[in-house]
């Protein structure tokens, strides 16, 4: 697997993960049934941040978006999303990405990155985020409507670089 910055050409090919992950409805507040063209800004960044590929050869098999969590005086804090092609979870994927985005986040000169919506009944995810360092600082009560397990909360993440 390698991961690169990716390219207008790859949206085509991260939309058809990002539907069904959206479709889901498990792990994120983004619009459902988005088309092509509507979903493109809500994953595809423009500098200063960047999205990236996870490509096991011809293949995207997962995709994350960095960049500041706020602007102005809240620059210094990065944030990140991820997604993985539903064939390809479990496999290390989600891990190599996040490994990616710490390193990327170090070397842009971030003093730590935060997640703001790591939805709490996501065990994987709070999980991997957990064995990369990063904290749960809070939880957002009843902020995510999970098509299984109702209202659950909304965990805010955080990482220390400094």
């Amino acid at each position: 697997m390698d991961i690169r910055v990716s390219a207008e050409e790859d949206w085509p090919g991260i939309f058809e993960f990002y539907r069904a992950t959206m479709a889901e409805g498990r792990t994120y507040a983004f619009p459902e049934n988005q088309t092509l063209e509507e979903a493109r800004p809500w994953w595809m960044e423009q500098a200063p941040g960047r999205t990236v590929v996870a490509v096991d050869g011809p293949h995207i098999i997962g995709s994350a978006k960095m960049g500041p969590n706020r602007p102005g005086r809240g620059q210094h804090i990065a944030t990140a999303s991820f997604l993985v092609n539903p064939e390809h979870r479990s496999h290390g994927t989600g891990r190599r990405l996040g490994e990616y985005v710490i390193s990327w986040a170090r070397n842009e000169g971030y003093r730590g990155i935060q997640f703001n919506a790591v939805v709490e009944s996501n065990h994987p995810a709070v999980h991997l985020w957990q064995s990369l360092g990063f904290r749960i600082i809070g939880t957002v009560p009843g902020a995510f409507n999970h098509p299984e397990d109702g209202f659950v909360g909304l965990h805010v993440m955080y990482l220390d670089l400094k």
